[in-house]
């Protein structure tokens, strides 16, 4: 019998059954419950705002989000969102998905932390973003009803020492590989908590760059060389 919480119904398949499994074995119990309860309010997002979702791919886009924070998930040298995005899309490929439906949940989770962007994509791209927005960040808190909100902790509790919790998983997942959070929010969690991280500052890129200003180069002379 599937589960359903706050009238969401948890997918079923086994598929989905697999990747809870996965991510149960995987992951910390802190991220499995912030994962879940990532689904649980982005499928409640979706039903308020019209929106027509594939809940299983929506449901590998949110247990997925945060696999490239741990190991064996987590690279050397690409974001955590695209090490993510890999896992997702090598287990989707694994149960037949097609293509343009690996894509969706890609973006997703490689787009999760990119703010602005993700809800003028499509549903399961925007959706992700918001499940993680409503439960790292609190936005949109107040259009979610108190039962709502009531029955997914219930069901997947944040605890008291979520917010700390939640910065240390992201810092523990990212600080050895600190060029790869220019660009988007995962900086501010380094500036926080690494000593002596220093931020790349994009002006100063393109200050410093190769390009010498004095440079003629790409310029045609009298003969058009």
């Amino acid at each position: 019998m599937s589960e359903t919480i706050a009238g969401i119904v948890i997918p079923d398949s086994r598929m989905a059954r697999d990747a809870t499994q996965l991510v149960r074995d995987t992951e910390t119990d802190l991220l499995y419950h912030h994962s879940r309860r990532v689904f649980l309010f982005g499928a409640l997002a979706g039903q308020r705002k019209g929106l027509q979702v594939d809940p299983e791919l929506l449901y590998i886009g949110a247990m997925f989000h945060d696999m490239g924070l741990v190991p064996p998930y987590s690279s050397q040298d690409l974001r955590f969102e695209v090490d993510g995005a890999n896992a997702a899309r090598d287990f989707l490929r694994a149960y037949g998905i097609g293509e343009a439906d690996v894509e969706q949940v890609w973006d997703a989770i490689a787009l999760h932390t990119t703010p602005g962007i993700p809800e003028h994509k499509k549903p399961v791209v925007a959706l992700v973003t918001a499940g993680v927005e409503m439960d790292v960040l609190g936005l949109a808190y107040d259009q979610f009803t108190e039962e709502q909100r009531r029955l997914v902790v219930a069901a997947h509790p944040r605890g008291e020492g979520f917010k700390e919790g939640i910065i240390d998983a992201f810092t523990r997942g990212i600080a050895h590989k600190p060029d790869t959070t220019f660009g988007n929010v995962k900086a501010d969690v380094l500036a926080l908590k690494t000593p002596g991280y220093r931020r790349t500052n994009f002006c100063g890129l393109i200050l410093n760059s190769a390009w010498n200003n004095a440079c003629s180069c790409g310029r045609a002379d009298a003969h058009g060389h």
